[in-house]
């Protein structure tokens, strides 16, 4: 594939995929071709996302090691994901406190483990509070980038997934976008996942041993079935769909709307929702095939989303649906930096990847109901029970 396709050709002119993904999960403790167990490293800031994907891979047979500083995360999540895939499966776990900025203890990291490849979710995610806060945005989001590649490459590891973001497109002029659609970031969030991009291309350029998957995921959402697993973030969330689960359990008096008055059906912004279970499976489909594909992937861009937009105001209703109660709003000015609406055309990774989502809104707000119901305080539980 070219390093970005743009534009991307209808499906019936696009060349073959290198190689068909295999079938995930279902792998044993070493790789179908033969060779040594596969070790995965990932790196997490998006801690519902994260845990999900570990989850998977878990099961499909790899070796993971996660390295997380805990500043959006719980340590108990941890023991969640041991719960849910077993004894066996989680001897393969090596969960790592480290903060990336820290490059000497990356290096060593690096230089113990000998990985075969990388999840890079880490990164800040909240585009209000980047308007707020750009230089920490550009700091930790780049910074963090530079260490985990310059430290990787030092040590044989040159493929990695790296969890980029639909916040490249900015705002776009016609939707739904493809992986070729204009790259407007219009946030210092937005432009630090563009920036990262733009240095992983010039990257597979200068070095086509280099491997890179990205993956612009839109808004992942709800929880793991199971309840035991779900997004969980350390003060006033920054996203809707945290926000909108804790006024349903009583800890907010309601929701903060930001802005009605978009041009879109009802008024207010328009996003491409997509499960985390789904989101884990590209991810996992993306390790497949960076693995198969032999250093000839170069630098490749995939959307990772439904190719639906739903509103705010739609998923408050959903919501309301699932929990059985109204979710009191409030409608408050626009904030900076926010598009009108954004959803994918997920067809490139489906062809590609083998990947597509398949939940719906409504298994969305279930699940996000029944973490939020069991875990009403998250991980931690309620501070005075603590």
């Amino acid at each position: 594939p070219p390093l970005c396709p743009r534009p991307v050709p209808p499906p019936a002119e696009r060349p073959p995929p290198h190689a068909p993904p295999r079938p995930f999960p279902g792998r044993t403790g070493a790789d179908s071709r033969g060779c040594r167990e596969l070790r995965i490293g990932t790196r997490r800031r998006h801690p519902s996302a994260g845990s999900h994907t570990v989850v998977l891979l878990l099961e499909g047979g790899y070796d993971v090691v996660v390295v997380d500083n805990l500043n959006n995360a719980s340590p108990r999540v941890e023991g969640r994901i041991l719960e849910l895939v077993g004894e066996e499966a989680g001897k393969r776990l090596d969960v790592r406190v480290m903060d990336l900025l820290d490059e000497p203890r990356l290096a060593a990291l690096c230089a113990e483990k000998k990985f075969d490849s990388c999840i890079h979710f880490a990164g800040y995610k909240a585009v209000g509070e980047s308007v707020e806060k750009p230089l920490a945005y550009y700091r930790n989001n780049i910074v963090s980038t530079l260490n985990v590649v310059e430290c990787l490459q030092a040590h044989g590891c040159k493929s990695i997934i790296f969890s980029g973001s639909c916040t490249v497109y900015g705002n776009p002029k016609d939707v739904p976008i493809h992986e070729g659609s204009d790259l407007e970031a219009i946030n210092p969030y937005g432009r630090t996942k563009l920036y990262q991009e733009e240095m992983f291309r010039d990257l597979c350029v200068s070095d086509d041993a280099w491997e890179v998957s990205l993956l612009r995921y839109f808004n992942p959402v709800a929880a793991h079935p199971s309840g035991r697993l779900g997004e969980d973030p350390k003060g006033i969330p920054n996203n809707l769909m945290p926000y909108v689960q804790q006024v349903a359990v009583g800890r907010r008096a309601e929701l903060s709307v930001f802005g009605n008055d978009y041009p879109t059906p009802d008024g207010t912004g328009v996003r491409d929702y997509i499960h985390v279970m789904d989101l884990a499976e590209g991810h996992a489909a993306a390790v497949d095939k960076i693995l198969a594909a032999g250093g000839k992937l170069g630098c490749v861009a995939y959307n990772l989303g439904t190719g639906n937009g739903t509103s705010v105001l739609e998923i408050v209703k959903a919501f309301s649906a699932a929990c059985g109660k109204e979710i009191p709003y409030k409608f408050a000015p626009r904030r900076p930096g926010d598009a009108t609406a954004v959803y994918a055309t997920p067809s490139f990774a489906e062809q590609e990847l083998g990947w597509k989502a398949t939940r719906t809104l409504e298994d969305m707000c279930r699940d996000q109901w029944n973490w939020a119901s069991n875990n009403p305080y998250g991980y931690e539980g309620k501070p005075e029970e603590n």
